[in-house]
């Protein structure tokens, strides 16, 4: 295999030798040169090995061969979940916290009881409930009476309006107070029956994890505070802050490959699904969301810190493996075959340029 110096390959990218470990192969008679000897610039240049070591140290000979190079946007982000996956309960009505079981981790499915809440304002909603309801049967059956007297023509246009309106309006009001018991999750069935509860239940609207508990036995909580978050991460992926002047290189369905600084060198794959429209603030960056590749249960986190690159293209060029290269002094260089000789391999160092040319 032959390489001329410096641009002769492309890229560096399977020669596997280990330069201090051949420079010690060298001949003793190699150091009796003298300094700045035509000798001793070649033994510098030349290195030789045993067949024996060759093979014993797992040494390798490749050649230049074509390769597909991709070219990467590098990029940073965190780790989400979309909107819908996130959920902060609060209660409709005010009340006091009698019983909250759940701590911060715990998982959850939808439907299952997380808190209830303790108010006199729960028994009075229910009484005006039924107090409503009795009111309706009677104003229902006088404006079917009004209406009977009124075409008939013994009862006049006035009353029968005003039997109407009041009825009308207590069966708005009866619809309202029924709704209210419902989204408090009070059975008006149980409420018919006379079973007036104090206390009401709030149950987990999606399936996920506690993230945040906020409230403690016996605190009172008003509609607008939150009483604990639920997050599910069951559709966990990528939020990316690419650069203006890398952006109208990114194009949905790209490969991203990322990895999280903390937790190892791992890499995993995902993929662009959405590119952002605006440039953000002083950042100057647009928001590219990812999804993974895969749906398996990584341990990830929402809020996690990730390093990211995303393939914006690729090309095929000529070059080799980047472990051929033996970096020495900021330079670096090319093991290459010259000749064979009594089982002793002769090796060439040849200084290249890594990278595209």
């Amino acid at each position: 295999m032959t390489v001329h110096p410096v641009n002769a390959i492309r890229y560096i990218c399977l020669l596997v030798c280990l330069l201090s470990a051949c420079n010690n192969q060298q001949p003793a008679a190699e150091n009796n040169s003298k300094p700045g000897s035509d000798s001793t610039q070649r033994a510098q240049k030349e290195i030789m090995v045993s067949k024996k070591q060759f093979t014993s140290s797992g040494m390798k000979l490749g050649k230049l061969s074509e390769h597909v190079f991709p070219q990467m946007v590098k990029v940073s982000g965190v780790l989400d979940v979309p909107p819908q996956a996130k959920n902060r309960v609060s209660a409709l009505m005010g009340g006091y916290i009698k019983s909250i079981p759940l701590l911060e981790g715990n998982q959850v499915k939808k439907g299952q009881f997380l808190v209830s809440l303790e108010n006199t304002e729960y028994v009075q909603l229910q009484q005006d409930y039924l107090e409503a309801k009795e009111q309706l049967s009677y104003l229902k059956s006088e404006y079917a009476r009004q209406k009977t007297l009124a075409q008939e023509n013994i009862s006049s246009q006035k009353s029968f309006l005003k039997a109407e309106s009041d009825y009308r309006t207590m069966l708005a009001r009866y619809e309202g107070l029924l709704k209210k018991l419902r989204m408090l999750n009070l059975s008006p069935e149980q409420v018919n029956k006379g079973n007036i509860a104090s206390t009401v239940s709030i149950y987990a609207p999606i399936s996920g994890y506690i993230t945040g508990v906020y409230v403690s036995r016996g605190m009172y909580v008003a509609p607008h505070d939150v009483i604990l978050e639920i997050i599910n991460t069951d559709h966990i992926h990528l939020e990316l802050a690419v650069f203006e002047k890398d952006v109208m290189k990114v194009k949905e369905g790209q490969d991203i490959t990322f990895r999280i600084p903390d937790s190892g060198s791992t890499s995993y794959e995902a993929s662009v699904h959405l590119v952002g429209k605006a440039v953000e603030g002083n950042s100057r960056t647009v928001s590219v969301h990812g999804h993974l590749k895969d749906e398996e249960n990584h341990g990830f986190v929402p809020g996690m810190y990730l390093e990211a690159q995303i393939v914006v293209a690729s090309h095929k060029a000529t070059g080799i493996p980047g472990t051929a290269v033996v970096t020495e002094t900021d330079n670096s260089y090319l093991l290459v075959k010259q000749a064979e000789k009594n089982d002793t391999l002769h090796f060439k160092k040849v200084q290249v340029a890594v990278g595209a040319v």
